[in-house]
């Protein structure tokens, strides 16, 4: 009784995972990205990263890497040693500048020097995952395009932040190089680290936290809008796949849209990421409580909700008392009705998920046999925390991938920033 309940409610409001269209969806996404590879616009922007999948790994020698992304900062000195190890000999957290008080440009460049101090004379070659919205150019410098999580150093936008880098540090900084990446580059670029198993036909990197995103491997050839590229040579290619828009909105995903800071845009990031899904899950809920789905009690008590976090949702599904959802009052029937209808949500966030991370394995046109997987790595905190996520997405690539005789490996790499920028150090500045 329950089950056809929650099969009707979902396949009215457009939730149902058995409607997915997954052929117009793979569709569509790599539509998508062949127009924002030729540079005719779109929702994908398909950023170019200019770093090179088909040289070889740097091996035994030291690499400078920076993480920031956050409120913190990290510093490292790391190398990849040819027995497969990674050599970590320095690894220290800082707060990022511009966190607490307003900072001027010359005073956030002085600050990055100054952490690089400890290390700065063991490397020239400096890989930083600067995370926040940056245009990379073909020298591997970036420029800042608006800052994110409340960093207050105004006077930086705009400005390109390895030169800066470099000129705040000075003598310091003579003869070395620096090379910008995003934290999805980043991902990509530690699976790079695992080539000594042998066998990797490309790679992907997909990110599901706060926000989402994808990256993976092009041919040159493809990449049209830079003309001059080597189209002999693949790099990693940024999708930017949270903005995906030509994906099915249904008329609550439409509703949600709509109240939030950007409408319009974003669009599949909101269906699956981890900031909006505990507030999507509480509009279903409050359109079920409209729907006369729940007892009298329930109704009344999910109207007065006025927010729901994702981590609300996997506490309730963990039957923790501190999840608002976990009320005493609710009978039972009410409980598994809620659970019933957060795992219909999870299922379609697994499967947008799935297609996602399909589309971009399709584009790369690897994998074609067993013995030359293509090497998926998957990081991000509701990935791998969400109840029951990871093993819905990766069902879901073996219906949509193995269906179609593609050969892939998921993994899950601790200390992707770190390890692709430092892979981003040594590769980009080792031409």
């Amino acid at each position: 009784m329950i089950d056809s309940k929650i099969d009707i409610f979902l396949k009215e409001h457009g939730l149902d995972v058995g409607a997915i269209d997954v052929l117009q969806i793979l569709n569509d996404f790599r539509s998508e990205m062949g127009r924002g590879l030729r540079g005719e616009g779109g929702s994908l922007k398909m950023l170019p990263s200019f770093i090179s999948l088909d040289k070889p790994l740097v091996l035994d020698k030291p690499v400078i890497v920076i993480d920031a992304g956050g409120t913190n900062l990290r510093v490292a000195l790391l190398a990849f040693k040819s027995s497969g190890e990674v050599d970590i000999e320095y690894l220290e957290t800082y707060s990022m500048p511009g966190v607490e008080s307003e900072i001027s440009s010359e005073d956030f460049f002085a600050k990055l020097a100054e952490y690089l101090s400890p290390v700065i004379d063991r490397s020239d070659h400096i890989g930083f995952c600067f995370s926040y919205p940056a245009e990379i150019l073909p020298n591997g410098d970036g420029k800042l395009l608006h800052w994110t999580k409340e960093i207050k150093a105004p006077d930086v936008v705009g400005e390109f932040i390895g030169a800066g880098l470099l000129h705040a540090l000075g003598v310091k900084g003579k003869g070395k190089g620096v090379v910008l990446l995003n934290d999805t580059i980043a991902t990509l670029l530690a699976g790079k680290t695992l080539e000594s198993r042998g066998g990797y036909s490309s790679y992907v990197g997909f990110i599901l936290g706060t926000g989402t995103n994808s990256a993976y491997v092009e041919s040159n050839a493809n990449i049209l809008k830079y003309p001059d590229l080597d189209a002999s040579l693949r790099q990693a290619v940024n999708v930017e796949s949270g903005n995906f828009s030509l994906i099915q909105q249904s008329n609550l995903d439409r509703a949600f849209d709509a109240q939030t800071a950007n409408p319009g845009s974003q669009k599949f990031e909101k269906m699956i990421s981890g900031l909006y899904r505990g507030e999507l899950i509480l509009r279903v809920l409050k359109e079920a409580a409209d729907d006369a789905l729940f007892g009298d009690f329930a109704v009344q008590y999910i109207r007065s909700l006025s927010d729901l976090t994702a981590y609300d949702v996997d506490m309730f599904l963990l039957s923790k008392e501190n999840s608002p959802l976990m009320n005493s009052s609710l009978s039972s029937i009410d409980r598994t009705m809620i659970k019933e209808l957060i795992n219909g949500v999870y299922r379609r966030c697994a499967k947008f998920a799935a297609l996602n991370i399909s589309a971009t394995v399709l584009q790369s046109g690897a994998g074609a046999t067993a013995n030359h997987p293509v090497c998926v790595n998957i990081d991000g905190s509701t990935y791998y925390k969400s109840i029951g996520f990871k093993e819905l997405t990766e069902e879901y690539l073996r219906e949509i991938l193995g269906s179609r005789g593609i050969a892939y490996e998921t993994i899950k790499l601790d200390d992707s920033p770190l390890l692709g920028a430092a892979v981003a150090g040594l590769t980009f500045l080792n031409n």
